[in-house]
C-alpha cells in the first residue's frame, strides 16, 4: 500500500496537466452563464431549476476525462509495469479513483459559488448543493472510472463510456437534485448510500476489468 500515495500524485499530476483543475470549473461556469439565456432571466425560474441543472453539469464534467483514465496507461504498458512491481489492480484503481475525484470534485465545488449567484440560488440552496456535491462527486468519479476501465481498448471508448455512465447516474441525479428541496434530509442520506456503494465496488470492478484487458 506504500505505492498508493505515489500513484495518486502521478495520476493527479497527469489530470491537472491536461486541464483537470480549470476545465471542470470553466465548464460549470459556462453552463451556468448560458442557462439563463435558455429559460429566461426570471429569478424564480432560475432558482427553481438551476440546482438540478448544476447537478447535470457536474455529471458531464466528471465524464470529460473518462477516455484518459485507464486507456492511455493500458496502451502504453504502464499497467503491466505496475503489476510486475507487485502493485495490485485494485490498488491502481483506488489511486485512479482518488486522483480523478481530486481533479474535478473540489474545482466543481468552488465553481458552484459564482454559478449560484448567476442562477439566483438562495444561500440555503447553495449550502445544500455543496453538501450534495461533497457526497455525490465521489460516486460520479467512481462511475466514470468504472466505465472507463470497462471500455478501455474499445473503439470510441470515450463516447461509449459516456453512454454507459449516463443511465447509471440517474439515481445520483434524482437524489442530488431532490436534496435541494428535501427538508428531512432523506435524499441526502440516499445519495450518501449510493455514493458509498459505488465507491466501495469500483476498485474491485475496475481492477477486474483492467486485469481482463491484459489477458
Amino acid at each position: 500500500m506504500s505505492a498508493l500515495p505515489a500513484l495518486i500524485l502521478r495520476d493527479a499530476a497527469l489530470a491537472w496537466r491536461s486541464g483537470g483543475l480549470w476545465l471542470p470549473l470553466a465548464f460549470l461556469l459556462l453552463v451556468a452563464a448560458l442557462f439563463p439565456f435558455a429559460v429566461g432571466p426570471d429569478a424564480a425560474v432560475l432558482s427553481r431549476t438551476g440546482g438540478g441543472m448544476l447537478w447535470i453539469a457536474a455529471l458531464l464534467a466528471s465524464l470529460l476525462p473518462v477516455d484518459r483514465l485507464v486507456a492511455p496507461d493500458q496502451d502504453s504498458g504502464v499497467l503491466d509495469q505496475l503489476v510486475l512491481r507487485g502493485i495490485g489492480d485494485e490498488v491502481i484503481a483506488v489511486a485512479k479513483l482518488i486522483a480523478h475525484w481530486l481533479s474535478f470534485g473540489p474545482p466543481l465545488m468552488v465553481a458552484v459559488l459564482p454559478a449560484a449567484a448567476l442562477l439566483k440560488l438562495s444561500a440555503n440552496m447553495m449550502i445544500r448543493l455543496e453538501i450534495g456535491l461533497l457526497l455525490g462527486t465521489p460516486a460520479l468519479a467512481a462511475l466514470g472510472l468504472m466505465v472507463s476501465a470497462l471500455t478501455a481498448g474499445l473503439r470510441s471508448s470515450g463516447a461509449l463510456a459516456g453512454l454507459l455512465a449516463l443511465p447509471l447516474a440517474v439515481p445520483l441525479l434524482i437524489f442530488g437534485a431532490g436534496s435541494l428541496a428535501d427538508q428531512s434530509g432523506s435524499a441526502l442520506k440516499l445519495l450518501a448510500a449510493c455514493s458509498l456503494l459505488l465507491v466501495g465496488i469500483t476498485p474491485f470492478a475496475a481492477g477486474a476489468a483492467m486485469r481482463a484487458g491484459r489477458e
